[in-house]
């Protein structure tokens, strides 16, 4: 059986897919699904589950939710229990099981480890694999409580990095010209990122765009301003001062994700 949380939660096995349709089941399962393998406090997924405002029987309404997950996990081929009984809480054991989150680490390690080594083709087709794997924003629209939404957050980031390295491996490969209109898209979709400007930059000028390259430079400039009030960082200054001066050293031996 496999969980798979890199878009809305959902279980999949031999069967096929089948979803949660009940929400606090659902915060549930991902509030254990994080912490797979490992005891979680009942009074924790209380609190994952109501927030700062439990109702009066919680415990016993967490003890129902808990039977419920216990049915939905249950399978013919799998009939022993997933979740156990440990005071004071509980444990999902994954026994074999996967989750797409560790698919997806793996494959970031991998791609992180090849691109230092300069593997770079084996770097972009673990990364390209890694990020392949999400359907959508981690846990979908679930309304999460504190540590799934800060678990969220995490893989979200972790997700921007793969992204930076992908883009890396591939301005590695000289796929520059390819990268240009993708780059401009991470930079709208993330106008606070400066690796991806500092990226953008790197793939006009390479492309012959050195006018557009220094107008990228501007852009974030402003933006950062507008939005922080600081200016941009010195990774980025240095590859304006690179393509100011056409220094082509700089510029080619750049590691840009460092």
């Amino acid at each position: 059986m496999r969980y798979e949380i890199l878009g809305p939660l959902r279980v999949v096995d031999t069967k096929g897919v089948t979803t949660i349709s009940a929400p606090k089941i659902e915060v549930l399962l991902a509030a254990l699904l994080i912490r797979a393998d490992h005891l979680v406090a009942a009074e924790h997924l209380i609190g994952e589950i109501w927030g700062d405002q439990p109702p009066r029987r919680a415990t016993a309404g967490l003890h129902v939710y808990i039977s419920e997950l216990r049915k939905f996990l249950t399978r013919t081929d799998r009939p022993e229990g997933r979740i156990q009984t440990r005071p004071p809480g509980y444990v999902l054991e994954l026994r074999g099981d996967q989750t797409d989150v560790q698919e997806f680490l793996s494959l970031v390690d991998e791609g992180r480890s090849r691109l230092r080594e300069h593997r770079l083709d084996e770097a972009m087709a673990a990364l390209e694999r890694a990020l392949g794997l999400w359907r959508g924003a981690p846990l979908g629209d679930l309304l999460k409580g504190p540590s799934v939404e800060a678990f969220a957050t995490w893989l979200s980031e972790v997700r921007m990095e793969a992204t930076e390295l992908l883009m890396d491996a591939q301005l590695q490969l000289g796929m520059h010209r390819q990268l240009v209109s993708r780059l401009f898209l991470l930079t709208a979709e993330h106008p606070l990122r400066e690796s991806f400007y500092k990226q953008l930059m790197l793939a006009l000028y390479r492309s012959d765009r050195t006018a557009d390259a220094l107008k990228v430079f501007q852009t974030a400039r402003r933006t950062l301003h507008a939005e922080l009030g600081l200016e941009p960082c010195r990774a980025l200054q240095e590859v304006q001062r690179a393509i100011l001066t056409a220094d082509d050293r700089v510029l080619r031996d750049l590691v840009v994700t460092e």
